[in-house]
């Protein structure tokens, strides 16, 4: 039967705030660790207790939205995630995921992660703007065609990924394992017709031909996506387009109207909370 009886543990936590202190230092704190406790509990503690000023990000605490990325002994993980008895040891250190600029203390800067991001289109690409402004119905999709992104698409953008990558801890222009992994979730969706235009941004020296194939982004990302897989996907489909081999479907079709409207049991859609024009 498992201990259930609290013990103390030490927190060692990075602080730093640039502009006020000319560098890091690292803070201990005791904490009382009860069974259950994830490190996210204890840095509450350490904040309630002795380090009012400590910075952090957090918000759903259930692995969701990926705003507790943290350097956790060493490894990139979810502060909400962990539970301080699976790491196995009486000093816990925490600091800010690397690769980062900082904001404050365990808070790292993400917008350049976010602007490549945004900058390799992460949505749907389509001829049809009218339907995508006004949908009438769904576009049609296979459970295989679906299977062929699905996994790249549990992306909770929590930048472990890229604080693990070698290539982004030494070239700070190489795109990184989230934006690739993402703009290729988007390319392999049988509804999307933006790999051409994806293609201009990745075909440079900064995009998928700067990974090395490390495989870290994959060690530690919390939500199984594999960008180290959809990297090596994204290479392939690349040269396969360059020898003109790579195979060009249009995107899928609308979706024909179910038979049988309005179906029993089911209630309607709800009207519009959006007014037209």
């Amino acid at each position: 039967m498992a201990d259930a009886r609290p013990r103390t543990v030490t927190f060692r936590v990075r602080r730093f705030e640039p502009g006020r202190d000319e560098r890091p230092r690292w803070e201990d704190h005791r904490v009382e660790v009860t069974p259950g406790m994830t490190v996210l509990d204890g840095l509450w503690k350490v904040k309630e207790q002795s380090a009012p000023s400590l910075a952090w990000r957090s918000s759903c605490r259930m692995g969701i939205c990926g705003s507790c990325g943290m350097l956790i002994d060493g490894r990139p993980r979810l502060a909400c995630n962990t539970q301080v008895a699976e790491l196995g040891s009486e000093v816990v250190a925490v600091g800010p995921l690397p690769n980062f600029d900082i904001v404050k203390d365990l808070v790292p800067d993400l917008r350049p992660m976010f602007e490549t991001h945004r900058d390799l289109r992460p949505y749907l690409l389509r001829d049809d703007t009218e339907e995508q402004d006004d949908p009438t119905r769904e576009y049609w999709q296979s459970p295989h065609e679906l299977e062929e992104y699905l996994q790249f698409s549990y992306c909770i953008k929590c930048g472990c990924c890229m604080a693990a990558c070698p290539t982004v801890a030494t070239d700070p222009h190489y795109a990184g394992p989230m934006p690739l992994a993402q703009a290729q979730r988007y390319d392999s969706d049988s509804r999307d017709a933006g790999f051409g235009e994806r293609r201009e941004v990745l075909s440079g020296g900064d995009g998928p031909w700067r990974c090395h194939f490390a495989g870290e982004c994959s060690q530690v990302c919390p939500k199984g996506v594999d960008p180290a897989k959809a990297i090596q996907l994204m290479k392939r489909d690349l040269v396969f387009d360059l020898l003109r081999l790579r195979r060009r479907k249009p995107p899928a079709a609308v979706a024909e109207a179910p038979h049988g409207l309005p179906r029993e049991g089911i209630p309607p859609a709800p009207p519009r909370t959006v007014p037209e024009g």
